[in-house]
């Protein structure tokens, strides 16, 4: 079956979108916003809307951005659209996956299901997934798939170390770590953290030879910067050569690059997931294969 055939997009994620509609061959079509000076939005849509349609929308600040889609997914299908795919490189609210203390909402679980009663199919990037198996646990659409920035990382890591040794921040990194190792060979190890809030962790390193060594810190997300942080001036301590940096969501929340750099890190590298400074892997050809995998019903 053919994949999508157009592309909805908002303004901020027009390099992105284009990206993608090249590496599609989609045609592209942007969502139109206006803010009401009570805060509240209107959105507008093409007037007709082909069979199947993508709406790419990365979900760092999410709290507006899923009112977004609540608006647009309902109103593609007053539009035409009967098969409807959400490309989130970046999914929020994936962490909560239980309720840690009594009362806690679970927003994974809630989350996930307000985007399965909008689409058809859902793809992302490393999903910041621990106690479910797969993303149609958190996300029960009926087609759901999971890229990784990992491999890709690992490439643009070996263009600038010959022999760099990866390094994880905390055991949540270990699936990330062993899969961008394995791809070039590269020696790794994997931290131990233990956190005692948002911005406070106490790092300790693996037993593992540092001295002299190029080392990468490896992750799926940098949020508070804190973690990575840590690792890098103990690493540096332990007499690594040098300590860069690579994540797959560059959300670098408040202070976090600064804080990271002035713990001796020199290179922050990041995939386009979350459009930053830092980005330096595209993940266009990755998203528009999977888009072509999608099993789109026929119009009979």
């Amino acid at each position: 079956m053919p994949g999508p055939e157009l592309l909805l997009y908002f303004e901020e994620d027009q390099a992105s979108a284009q990206r993608l509609a090249d590496a599609a061959g989609m045609a592209m079509a942007r969502i139109e916003r206006h803010r009401f000076p009570d805060g509240e939005l209107k959105l507008r849509l093409p007037a007709q809307l082909p069979r199947s349609v993508t709406v790419l929308r990365t979900l760092d600040h999410p709290n507006e951005k899923l009112v977004e889609l609540l608006l647009t997914a309902q109103t593609a299908r007053t539009l035409g659209a009967v098969h409807l795919s959400l490309v989130t490189p970046y999914l929020a609210y994936m962490r909560q996956d239980i309720a840690f203390h009594p009362g806690e909402a679970v927003s994974q679980r809630i989350v996930g299901r307000f985007l399965a009663g909008l689409f058809d199919a859902v793809i992302t990037v490393d999903p910041h997934l621990h106690r479910v198996a797969t993303l149609q646990e958190a996300v029960p659409v009926p087609q759901a798939i999971v890229l990784s920035g990992a491999p890709l990382l690992s490439d643009w890591i070996a263009s600038h170390h010959a022999n760099p040794m990866l390094v994880g921040p905390d055991e949540e990194s270990a699936q990330w770590i062993a899969q961008a190792a394995s791809r070039h060979g590269f020696d790794h190890a994997v931290c131990h953290k233990v956190r005692h809030g948002d911005r406070e962790v106490v790092i300790t390193l693996p037993d593992a030879p540092f001295t002299g060594r190029a080392v990468v810190l490896l992750d799926d997300v940098a949020s508070s910067g804190r973690t990575l942080a840590h690792a890098a001036q103990l690493l540096l301590a332990a007499g690594a050569a040098s300590v860069d940096v690579a994540v797959t969501h560059a959300l670098f929340a408040d202070d976090a690059l600064p804080i990271i750099h002035q713990a001796g890190v020199n290179a922050v590298w990041s995939t386009d997931c979350i459009p930053h400074p830092t980005n330096a892997v595209r993940m266009a050809p990755l998203l528009a294969q999977a888009l072509s995998t999608l099993s789109i019903p026929s119009s009979e």
